[in-house]
């Protein structure tokens, strides 16, 4: 079956964003008869996708206002690359930025059992969308965060050991917002977290490299160019070390 490409909800801010991927946006809104500013209808395409040992039914938006639409291959690519590497999920507690849909966390819920949070922008549709895919694959309900990237994360005191994405450097003016959630993140888990684990990964040269908790493990498939540099070196300037694993798979890390 042909793969879909989807955008993963990048948690951006609605109104700062005048890229358009396909679908519409809160300025976009149909006007009724009267005059009133009127949402349109949402339409889904339910589809199956292959995953590593398991087929998984995805309802995809065809168009959404948010960009949280269709399967990209950077879900695709880093399912692959998590299942030669499991031992880095073992026991862990796993946040995913940009869910999108949610395929990627239904894929490790069903595939390793572990204890994942989806998170995607502040939005009913998105958070439904993925309740509703969770239950077709015969998952219960998966927790969700609804938070967009650079505003005050709800959770005060976060501990998750891992926090994953993929695809989701969409929109290059995102980046800042995006960095100072990750910023976020990895400073408090780390401070909430009860213990300090190192994990060693091999990287596609046969190299180690020690990952330590909390972790952000992200696959890019999306552009080729220079946009992804530029998220890197403002990893580098907001104080996160960034290595490069191999197949386009990056660790980052809080420097020590």
């Amino acid at each position: 079956m042909e793969t879909a490409f989807f955008s993963a909800a990048s948690l951006f801010h609605a109104d700062d964003d005048s890229d358009d991927d396909g679908g519409g946006t809160r300025d976009e809104a149909q006007v009724g008869a009267e005059g009133e500013s009127q949402q349109p209808a949402l339409e889904y395409e339910e589809r199956i996708h292959k995953f590593p040992g398991v087929d998984l039914s995805i309802r995809e938006f065809s168009s959404h206002q948010l960009n949280a639409n269709l399967l990209w291959p950077g879900t695709f690519f880093f399912a692959d690359w998590l299942v030669k590497n499991p031992s880095i999920l073992d026991g862990q507690r796993i946040l995913e930025l940009g869910s999108g849909t949610g395929a990627l966390a239904i894929f490790l819920r069903k595939t390793f059992g572990v204890d994942i949070t989806t998170s995607d922008y502040d939005d009913k549709d998105i958070e439904e969308n993925i309740a509703h895919n969770c239950r077709v694959n015969k998952l219960d309900v998966l927790p969700h965060i609804r938070h967009t990237w650079g505003d005050p994360f709800p959770i005060l005191q976060p501990d998750w050991n891992i926090v994953i994405a993929s695809d989701i450097l969409l929109y290059v003016k995102q980046y800042p917002n995006l960095i100072t959630t990750l910023s976020f993140l990895l400073e408090e888990s780390d401070l909430n977290s009860q213990k300090s684990v190192c994990t060693n990964i091999t990287t596609k040269a046969g190299t180690q490299v020690a990952a330590r908790h909390p972790m952000f493990l992200m696959s890019w498939r999306r552009r080729i160019g220079k946009d992804q540099s530029i998220f890197f070196d403002g990893c580098e300037k907001a104080g996160l070390e960034v290595q490069h694993l191999g197949d386009l798979v990056y660790l980052i890390n809080k420097k020590r």
